[in-house]
């Protein structure tokens, strides 16, 4: 479950100024048992030192300073050792065989480590909404690739099954349908939106910039 929270006047200020779109983020909240991920980012580029910046804007306020990432190199091609963000630096550092090639692993200094799912920019708003919904579920258990190649999965299914039906419409063919037998993945969020999950309640909802 998640809860949005509201961003004080400095912080709109903040992104507003660091980006003309909003923030794609969605973060899950603690749980009685910690989960693999604690949520996921939708970045709109590749581009680390572009979109670091954004991503701390609204992280900083929320888990203390960002001072440290690492990624896996395979899903950036150009890695900066240190990307300016609002006032400070935050060191890149990247892990090959170690890292997930579809996480991000956030340090605070002396407050914690987050791990992110980041969605790549150009995955369609129907797969990201799930991929966001499914990271951010505290009951969770997959890692950021499975849930990957869980959303390809659903997503190859719901085609196959749609082109199934349109032959059958073509064809003349009529009948009760069972949707519960066709996977389907459901849009949750928005283009244009930031979703802000905080940590400690429990309601979800969307938030628009």
């Amino acid at each position: 479950m998640t809860a949005t929270i509201s961003l004080s006047p400095i912080l709109e200020d903040r992104l507003s100024s660091t980006t003309s779109s909003s923030l794609r983020l969605s973060l899950a909240p603690v749980g009685a048992a910690p989960a693999l991920l604690d949520g996921a980012w939708w970045p709109r580029s590749r581009d680390l030192a572009a979109e670091l910046p954004i991503l701390t804007a609204v992280l900083d306020p929320l888990w203390g300073r960002i001072t440290r990432v690492t990624v896996n190199p395979t899903q950036w091609p150009i890695l900066p050792r240190k990307v300016p963000v609002a006032g400070h630096v935050v060191k890149v550092g990247w892990f090959l065989a170690e890292q997930d090639a579809h996480e991000l692993l956030l340090l605070s200094y002396r407050t914690g480590r987050w791990n992110l799912l980041v969605v790549p920019p150009w995955t369609d708003p129907v797969m990201a909404s799930w991929l966001m919904a499914a990271a951010s579920d505290p009951r969770g258990t997959s890692t950021a690739s499975r849930l990957m190649e869980e959303a390809v999965r659903l997503r190859t299914a719901s085609e196959t099954d749609r082109a199934r039906e349109a032959v059958w419409d073509s064809e003349g063919g009529q009948g009760a349908r069972d949707p519960a037998a066709r996977p389907r993945i459901a849009g949750v969020m928005a283009e244009g939106a930031v979703e802000l999950v905080h940590p400690s309640r429990p309601a979800p909802a969307l938030m628009r910039m």
